[in-house]
């Protein structure tokens, strides 16, 4: 509309009124007190028009409440409310002050024909009690409907923010697009989410809000850069605790863009794949993946390492911390840290990167564990509340599942009480008992029965060790074949080195050793007798279990279908794998159950002296498909089992090139490292896709060990290049890995000033990245040029300036000359 409500009119007689003292000749500053107060309610309601009608004009929801149309204004108010301001009481108010305006303005006029002007004449004029009254009236009215635009506005926004974080998490689809999950699954394929779904839905209703309402969590929870350690004896329910607290995390900020969580669960069985490196790495995907756009520092580590090579620690760290810093908060989440590998310091690491994490970015850190002193050390100064199983949360438990009870203690409710009053006594503290001291009442038909178990229920120290007994005791209770059954699933629960799906487990439970074939009849239904939630380590209740899986393994490796040796064609191997689903576990895993067995069975050797058979296993082993083979994860027995038959190929090649060598000297495994070159017929110098050599590997870890066994070899080429034009003096300096540096320069076979396509020098990396160790190291050799330039004409101390560095920009300027 031309006019809304005829604003513009209003505006225009407003303006009239101003100017009239000036079109008679009058001066303002000499009007009387009331003449000026009136003057400026008029410019006042000039402006408040003004602005009324640019809100109007620019406001189409709010014009939609008027005109009865669907509009966000009238949702904020349940849909049913009308502002009391309509577009005919505005209308009218507006038409009223007009018509007071235009008289004023007549009145005005009149009064000045035929006399001479002056302010006492026009006084009265101004004074008019109903103009007054009509200008006030429509400044009140046009500021109340301002006010509720302004709330539209902001109701719109709201809607429009709302509906951005719907499409944000409909958005998820960008990790559908192949690059970005490319590079996501780059960075780690290991997925928690499926064991917080697993642990959170094994918690009993209304179980954890004791944690969740306690003064500690919500302290943690207000506040940035808290720890919250919660420690606890085990069985305490730490897991299912921690389960409940990213769930909480979930719902609590599962509108806010802004806040990124991350969580990791150990399990002292997943070694393998819970490295400090791999545990970066995880907390760097499961923040990625939370934005609605790939992180850049993300795409830019994946692009320098083209998706194939792995970063190092230090590039990782740095990546977390960019990454984090996208977030307006992050909450970090680790259970049972007392499961995390000792032997490589990954548990030390771990923490001091999280927590370097928490200065820099001021993320909120959950950690449980076990009371373990060099642990409880680390959080010493840090918010601390215990773990324990509270009665509360043990009589929901047991009230949840006492009707899976025998009939006399169901239908007694006298005994009900009984029952969850003696448990909950018993359990002190340790919620896994719950469940056993539940089982151990299954078996009993009799009320008498029932009371003189609840009287006899283990408690304290030693109550773990006497309750598997007594489940020990209930299977060989059962028939003979059950019995046999249910120690056969806790055979292979128990000692798996990675967790079983279903199908293995089934597979694996339906294996006739001294069998060729697998026989689908006897394969039982493996989901009706033990669930995954039921795993526990009874490894002394099974003295022969690491036998018996070996000869399950073999016998399986053995099956006819595996006779035609190494499959030709990457289709024919993929059809192995899916149509024989043991395949890879067995393939894998055997030799590590034959060293832990402490011998090697007939079978085993049986299978070992058939070439055809080894070829099989070894591609599985070797394969990319699955790339936990016996060099990469530095399993010695096997590795020497598979050299001492003198069929394999020691220097075979996955799909990206990569040899044994290269995995032993990626991951620093020494020994398996030494047993490779002591075959003689190793080619240490062997490059796959991009260039590496095994010694590249190394110098890029860091890994001093292996780089000396390599150099030792004298067989070397210690400046070899790769497809970038970099070598391992190059990669070793980039990392800041100083003795590696070192033991390269000593060889006196290195180009010091060499450049890679980039034009960037050894120098160049270690200037750019502030290892002042390692530029000193090589100012030191008196060799290199510290002024030479990259592709773009930089040198390294505008780098190391750019950068900050001082102590490496004064070491450059203080150099030795060039030589």
């Amino acid at each position: 509309m031309a006019d809304p409500f005829g604003i513009v009119g209003v505006i225009g007689v407003a303006g009239q009124i101003a100017q009239v003292a000036v079109k008679l000749g009058l001066d303002w500053k000499d009007a009387p007190a009331d003449a000026k107060r009136f003057l400026l309610e008029i410019q006042t309601l000039k402006t408040i028009l003004s602005e009324t009608l640019a809100n109007i004009l620019t406001n189409d929801d709010f014009k939609n409440a008027f005109d009865g149309r669907h509009s966000t204004f009238l949702e904020q108010f349940g849909g049913t409310v009308k502002p009391t301001n309509s577009p005919t009481n505005i209308s009218s108010m507006v038409s009223a002050c007009k018509q007071e305006l235009d008289s004023l303005l007549k009145d005005l006029a009149k009064q000045s024909q035929g006399h001479r002007v002056g302010w006492e004449r026009l006084k009265g004029a101004f004074l008019a009690r109903k103009t007054r009254e009509t200008v006030e009236n429509l400044q009140r009215q046009c500021r109340t409907l301002n006010s509720l635009m302004a709330a539209d506005a902001l109701a719109l926004s709201a809607r429009i923010h709302k509906e951005v974080i719907q499409s944000r998490k409909e958005q998820q689809g960008w990790q559908a697009d192949w690059k970005n999950k490319a590079v996501l699954d780059w960075v780690t394929t290991v997925d928690y989410s499926s064991q917080q779904r697993d642990f959170f839905r094994r918690r009993q209703a209304g179980t954890g809000q004791w944690l969740l309402n306690s003064t500690e969590y919500q302290q943690w929870i207000e506040t940035a850069k808290q720890t919250l350690f919660c420690p606890g004896i085990p069985g305490a329910g730490k897991t299912i605790l921690t389960s409940i607290v990213v769930d909480d995390l979930s719902i609590r900020f599962q509108d806010d863009v802004y806040v990124g969580i991350a969580y990791v669960y150990y399990n002292f069985r997943r070694q393998a794949d819970q490295k400090v490196e791999d545990l970066i790495s995880n907390l760097i995907r499961q923040l990625s993946q939370d934005q609605s756009s790939l992180p850049e520092c993300l795409r830019i580590l994946y692009d320098k390492h083209k998706g194939r090579t792995r970063p190092s620690f230090d590039e990782l760290a740095r990546v977390l911390q960019t990454v984090a810093n996208l977030f307006s908060r992050v909450f970090i989440v680790v259970d049972a840290l007392d499961e995390c590998q000792l032997s490589d310091g990954s548990r030390s690491k771990f923490l001091t990167e999280i927590f370097a994490l928490q200065n820099k970015t001021g993320a909120n850190i959950f950690a449980t564990s076990r009371f373990i002193r060099d642990v409880t050390e680390r959080f010493k100064d840090k918010l601390t509340l215990e773990i324990r199983a509270q009665p509360e949360d043990v009589q929901r438990y047991i009230n949840g599942n006492i009707d899976n009870m025998p009939t006399c203690v169901t239908q007694r409710p006298d005994l009900r009480k009984e029952v969850v009053t003696k448990i909950v006594q018993a359990v002190d503290g340790m919620f896994l008992l719950t469940q056993l001291h539940l089982d151990s009442l299954k078996g009993k038909r009799s009320v008498k029965a029932v009371r003189a178990a609840l009287e006899t229920l283990h408690t304290g120290s030693q109550a773990y060790d006497h309750a598997y007994k007594d489940a020990m005791d209930r299977i060989k209770g059962q028939l003979k074949d059950q019995e046999e059954l249910a120690k056969q699933v806790l055979s292979w629960i128990t000692c798996a080195k990675r967790p079983l799906s279903t199908t293995e487990l089934q597979i694996a439970l339906g294996v006739e050793v001294g069998e060729t074939e697998l026989d689908p009849d006897n394969i039982p239904l493996v989901q009706d007798i033990v669930s995954e939630s039921g795993i526990i380590r009874l490894k002394r209740w099974f003295p022969n279990a690491q036998v018996d899986i070996t000869d399950i393994c073999a016998t399986y490796l053995s099956f006819s279908s595996f006779e035609s040796g190494f499959c030709p064609t990457d289709a024919e191997f993929e059809d192995r794998l899916r149509m024989n689903r043991l395949y890879d576990y067995a393939a894998h895993y055997w030799g590590e159950h034959a060293r832990e067995a402490g011998r090697i069975s007939q079978m085993a050797l049986d299978f070992l002296r058939n070439d055809s058979l080894v070829e099989a296993q070894v591609q599985a082993m070797m394969t990319i498909k699955t790339p936990w083979w016996a060099a990469r994860n530095g399993h010695e027995a096997v590795v020497k089992m598979l050299l001492d038959t003198g069929k394999v190929n020691v220097d075979s090649k996955d799909i990206y090139g990569q040899t044994p060598l290269s995995c032993a000297a990626k991951n620093r495994h020494e020994a398996v490292v030494k047993m490779l070159l002591d075959t003689e017929r190793i080619d240490v110098n062997s490059k796959d896709d991009n260039g590496w050599t095994p010694l590249f590997y190394a110098a890029w870890n860091g890994h001093e060990g292996v780089v000396k066994m390599l150099l030792d070899t004298g067989k070397v080429d210690a400046d070899s290049k790769d497809k970038y034009g970099r070598t391992p003096l190059w990669w070793a300096a980039i990392n800041g890995h100083k003795a590696t540096v070192k033991m390269l320069l000593d060889t006196g076979k290195v180009d010091v000033n060499s450049k890679d396509n980039d034009g960037q020098t050894p120098l160049f990396c270690a200037a750019e990245n502030g290892h002042e160790a390692v530029v000193k190291m090589l100012l030191d050799t008196g060799k290199v040029d510290a002024d030479s330039k990259n592709r773009d004409g930089q040198t390294p101390l505008l780098c190391a300036a750019e950068n900050g560095y001082e102590a490496v920009v004064k070491m450059l300027r203080d150099r030795r000359p060039y030589r």
